[in-house]
């Protein structure tokens, strides 16, 4: 029987197994299979000893278990187990595991499995023995002996690698090499092996070398898979034209830079001029402007758009939440004072009016709304993905700013470009600041504009991680510092990450993010995330006594959400308990207190933007950290890493290089798998560059890629059905 990549899996390796591998992995397909690649390898010939082990040492053995012991741990919920294993040469190496009714079906006594970690010391009183903290451990296959190297997989409960394995080389034997998508002469040029020997030498290599070449081929396609998405969408958006909107003078842009009461920074002037450059051509503009958190983009935004408006056509601004785009209309109509007050009482001769839309309006403010921008009395509109809807008619719509762009699919940044004869120009904001390799790849289709300097009067900020799991008696001081921030005349933020209610086992109901996949610990054996509903109460009773707190989170109504808003900006409140709904474009210089609890179920990005809600002020800002995670846990590490930096693209990196990398054009917004395996945009920026350029000839000499289909099934492959319809069948 040959099969290929479409065969499915129960055709071929049994209904059993097909389902085993079909349900948590979602594998369904030979290709499915064989693109589920090894995590990691083990030579047999570099298996350690553990005779010779030295702490530091990253480890892989091969033993049998010798004792195993499980007890409850002491101070948080849950069981350990104490094993310790012995490797054929008869040293033994104690070993610790977490939440043990894990890992008591496998780790028992008698059995042979293959332990990695890294060798730690232990100490009770005088006596002192190394052990390995919570390692890896893997099943060995039968046959594995006789292979050079052992190909680890990630697994699931009840679908153990070396069950993966078997199937893999099951399904290989009868694999037909596929069709190459490939042009010959571009893997002759590029030094790329066949795609039927890469898929094959992936799973099973007999040496270094074949496993360096396979991995190389299917980290290229991947690379290219994405780059000629991106090449494509750029195509695409060269079709339409842009109107331009050259810099005019006497307008609202100068009459605004005239009455600035600071001067702009020297990244500002430079990235305005270039944003002015290409709203002046009948091109369309995709540029995108980051910065550090407080470094000046909002204003960028604001010239760019009274450009637009000097031209006779509006400007849109899109954000993610309705906090923020309220927060957004607010700051734009301080700036412009009387320039942004049209129709009104005082406003300036030559005024524009900033209109807010968003999903939560009543039905007056909403038909009011409507009027003002199909009329063109709104030459700034504000909005939520409101703004996006069919409904809503532009008279001219001539630039779209895209706030916090990773908080919307492409399918959501293109909406609004759509529409009209003429394409929209395009600026793109973000304020986690982003590396060179993933700015190639996310943003490949935009030309990037990076402010790196901070604006005068901003204040440095001090952060400290607060374990309050190893020294609850930090918390009291958590509270004290609130206090003496108070007293000093200022406010502060704690922050949440959870809203309230009944604490469920799906926790998106009441979640304003994702919780945080790497906390190093499973959330069965933890404690409920704190919510601000639950604890807000206990500390105005209690260490908080006699402040004025306020409470902000997602699920109020729209105009309570203003309400406490403008009464935290007012300083009619002394600490505002709030979930992440202030994370990004909240702008008061008096607070200057940050605490986040639970920090460790937050990303690094979200930590860094929570931080810079302070120190907008003349007086410096302090965040604390608060966790329980014990040290040496990945969550652990990611708050040490924020605690030793404020360099925003320094955390990005690491960031990066902390959790997994995933579905690198957003895929997962659009509820689409993503072909992306193994590319990572730390070590590939070479090839990231060279698909780059491989990617726009191609797509140059043939748009659409209608005479290439094994190039336009790659597209397909790697982005998804729906994504790569985007891109393939609208040039």
């Amino acid at each position: 029987m040959k099969v290929d990549l479409d065969t499915r899996l129960v055709d071929v390796i049994g209904a059993a197994s097909a389902k085993a591998l079909g349900g948590k992995l979602e594998l369904h397909t030979v290709g499915d299979l064989v693109r589920h690649y090894p995590r990691r390898y083990v030579e047999r010939g570099k298996l350690s000893d553990i005779a010779g082990l030295a702490v530091g040492d990253h480890v892989t053995v091969i033993a049998t278990v010798a004792s195993a012991t499980t007890r409850k741990m002491q101070n948080r919920r849950g069981s350990l187990m104490n094993a310790v294993i012995r490797d054929a040469k008869g040293a033994e190496l104690a070993c610790t595991f977490f939440n043990a009714y894990k890992v008591q079906g496998i780790v028992k006594v008698g059995a042979t499995l293959m332990f990695s970690g890294t060798v730690s010391v232990y100490r009770r009183g005088r006596v002192s023995q190394l052990q390995l903290t919570h390692p890896e451990f893997e099943e060995l296959e039968e046959d594995s002996a006789d292979r050079p190297f052992i190909s680890i997989y990630p697994a699931t409960k009840g679908v153990p690698s070396s069950a993966i394995g078997r199937s893999v080389r099951q399904v290989l034997t009868l694999l037909d090499d596929p069709t190459d998508p490939l042009p010959l002469a571009l893997r002759e040029e590029h030094g790329l092996s066949s795609l039927g020997s890469a898929l094959r030498r992936i799973h099973v290599p007999q040496s270094e070398g074949e496993r360096h070449a396979a991995k190389a081929r299917l980290v290229w396609d991947e690379a290219f898979g994405v780059q000629l998405a991106l090449s494509l969408q750029r195509e695409r958006a060269m079709r339409r034209p842009a109107a331009p909107s050259p810099r005019l003078a006497g307008g609202l842009l100068e009459a605004f830079d005239a009455r600035l009461p600071f001067t702009l920074t020297a990244g500002q002037v430079a990235v305005g001029k270039e944003i002015s450059a290409d709203l002046g051509r009948p091109l369309p503009m995709n540029r995108l402007v980051q910065g550090d958190v407080g470094a000046g983009k909002t204003i960028v935004a604001l010239r760019a758009m009274l450009q637009v408006v000097d031209s006779g056509r509006q400007a849109a601004m899109l954000a993610p939440t309705e906090v923020l785009a309220t927060q957004h209309a607010r700051s734009l109509r301080a700036m412009l004072g009387p320039l942004g007050a049209g129709g009104e009482l005082g406003s300036a001769d030559n005024a524009t009016q900033v209109t807010l839309l968003t999903g939560s309006m009543s039905t007056a403010e909403r038909r009011k709304a409507l009027l003002d921008i199909q009329s063109g009395a709104a030459g700034i509109v504000v909005g939520t993905h409101a703004i996006i809807e069919d409904t809503v008619g532009f008279a001219e719509l001539g630039l779209v700013v895209v706030d916090e762009q990773h908080r919307f699919g492409v399918e959501q940044r293109d909406a609004l470009r759509g529409r009209g004869e003429r394409t929209p120009h395009l600026l793109v904001m973000t304020a986690t600041p982003i590396p060179r390799t993933v700015a190639m790849t996310v943003y490949g289709d935009l030309e990037v504009s990076a402010l790196t300097e901070l604006p005068t009067g901003r204040s440095p900020i001090r952060t400290t991680v607060v374990p309050a799991g190893e020294k609850p008696s930090w918390l009291d001081r958590v509270w004290a510092r609130i206090r003496e921030e108070v007293a000093g005349g200022h406010q502060c933020y704690v922050v949440f990450p959870r809203v309230g209610g009944e604490y469920a086992v799906s926790r998106k109901k009441d979640t304003e993010e994702e919780p945080d996949e790497d906390a190093g610990a499973d959330e069965e054996e933890r404690r409920p995330p704190l919510a601000v509903e639950d604890v807000a109460p206990q500390l105005a009773e209690g260490p908080l006594a006699g402040l004025r707190i306020g409470i902000l989170h997602g699920k109020l109504p729209a105009d309570e959400k203003e309400a406490r808003m403008r009464a935290f900006d007012a300083g009619e409140t002394d600490v505002l308990m709030a979930t992440t709904v202030i994370e990004v474009g909240v702008d008061v210089p008096n607070a200057t207190g940050m605490i986040i609890m639970d920090a460790d179920r937050f990303g690094l990005s979200q930590l860094h933007q929570l931080r810079g809600r302070v120190g907008r002020g003349s007086a410096p800002g302090v965040c604390l950290l608060v966790t329980d995670m014990p040290p040496g846990t990945t969550a652990r590490e990611r708050l040490d890493a924020i605690a030793s930096t404020t360099d925003g693209f320094e955390l990005a990196r690491l960031d990066l290089e902390l959790r997994r990398e995933g579905d690198i054009l957003g895929s997962t917004q659009s509820g689409t798998r993503s072909g992306l395996k193994l590319l990572s945009l730390l070590r590939h920026e070479q090839v990231i560059a060279e698909t780059r350029l491989a990617a726009a000839r191609v797509v140059a000499s043939d748009p659409g890629l209608k005479n290439h289909p094994g190039l336009r099934a790659l597209v397909t492959e790697t982005i998804g059905d729906e994504s790569a319809a985007a891109y393939l069948d609208k040039v």
